[in-house]
């Protein structure tokens, strides 16, 4: 559940639900929200699960079951994934090195899943993987002024400029960590994060204090995501190969092996997956849902992901695999039954004051 569910609802909050959690929806007027985002600084209550590994042998567990280098100097972190035995992402984790804990943000839903296989697995390691949801509050700030709007309420400690890294200080009187985003919004971006029992002080802090920021939602934030190109869990990473996605910032290609490392390094040396991930925009209503065929001509060549009416270009646009040979930029989308015509779009569709680090990228 949200931690401060009941102060969402004295702002007029609309309630919904993502990977067992409640969220907010939006506050009213979602359109109105995301323009003030992308024009100033929102503010949105995060929903991660949260697992803490600790023990002398921490580090050395994660890393060799994740995709990606697990970064061992205190107020680092990186962007991973762990995947089955046939390169499929089962889990997205962004990873942060806390001296003698590392705390592991993923989907709400894979927490306790994830920590109960891990915890089955721990042999002679001094290692100890617990579930901490509910311990924290995370809220994330995104715009182009959030540097400027962290800057004014953040007190013992200067924003962090370098990608998932984070800074320890205070807001009010709450000590919280600030985490630098890899900008899934397109936009400048951090996350706040203090004790479940200080949330209501440091949202009040990020609401009322230093610059103003616009509370805004999980349908303001996907629609967001989408403009600027970034593939979300839910509707693209789950099930597929990092390849597929472009998402090279998830994996270390040096490292030694992981459950799944054989599969994404024999695509990698092929050179070819079989999909891409690529941007569409079509003119008119209506939307069409997450798995509408893609034709190039009569041909089949891939699916719909996500797709929404951008706020910022008055399009219908979408994200879709399709064929990675595929070489047209006009393409059709089965929608309602008919084919709407569409253009294969370069991402992001729309540049904001920051690039998202999960664009796809293939070599």
């Amino acid at each position: 559940m949200s931690v401060i569910e009941s102060l969402h609802a004295d702002h007029g909050a609309t309630f919904g639900e993502r990977g067992g959690r409640t969220i907010v929806e939006h506050f009213g007027r979602p359109e109105r929200t995301h323009r003030a985002v992308r024009n100033g600084v929102g503010l949105i209550e995060a929903a991660y699960g949260v697992v803490v590994v600790e023990g002398a042998d921490r580090l050395e567990y994660v890393d060799n079951v994740v995709s990606n280098r697990v970064p061992d100097e205190d107020g680092a972190g990186c962007y991973a994934l762990v995947l089955d035995p046939q390169g499929r992402i089962e889990v997205e984790l962004t990873i942060y090195n806390a001296g003698e804990r590392l705390l592991l943000f993923v989907p709400p839903e894979t927490a306790e899943p994830l920590a109960a296989d891990w915890s089955e697995k721990v042999f002679i390691q001094d290692v100890e993987i617990t579930v901490a949801t509910d311990e924290y509050a995370i809220f994330g700030l995104h715009g182009p002024k959030a540097t400027e709007k962290v800057a004014s309420v953040l007190n013992g400690a200067a924003t962090p400029d370098q990608r998932l890294s984070f800074v320890r200080g205070t807001m009010g009187e709450s000590g919280v960590s600030v985490l630098r985003t890899d900008a899934l919004t397109g936009e400048e971006g951090y996350e706040v994060i203090c004790a479940a029992t200080d949330a209501e002080a440091v949202y009040d802090v990020l609401l009322n204090q230093g610059m103003n920021a616009a509370p805004f939602g999980y349908r303001a934030w996907e629609s967001l995501s989408l403009e600027a190109g970034s593939p979300l869990f839910e509707t693209e990473l789950e099930g597929r190969i990092p390849n597929v996605l472009g998402l090279r910032n998830a994996l270390d290609f040096e490292k030694g092996c992981y459950v799944g490392q054989e599969v994404v390094s024999r695509v990698e040396n092929r050179g070819r997956p079989s999909g891409r991930l690529v941007g569409l925009t079509l003119a008119g209503d209506p939307v069409p849902d997450a798995g509408a065929a893609v034709f190039d001509g009569d041909s089949s060549v891939g699916d719909v992901t996500r797709a929404g009416a951008s706020e910022m270009l008055g399009d219908v646009i979408a994200l879709a695999v399709v064929d990675y040979g595929l070489e047209s930029e006009a393409v059709t989308v089965r929608v309602g039954g008919s084919e709407r015509p569409a253009t294969v779009t370069p991402l992001p569709f729309v540049e904001g004051s920051d690039r998202s680090g999960r664009l796809p990228m293939y070599e």
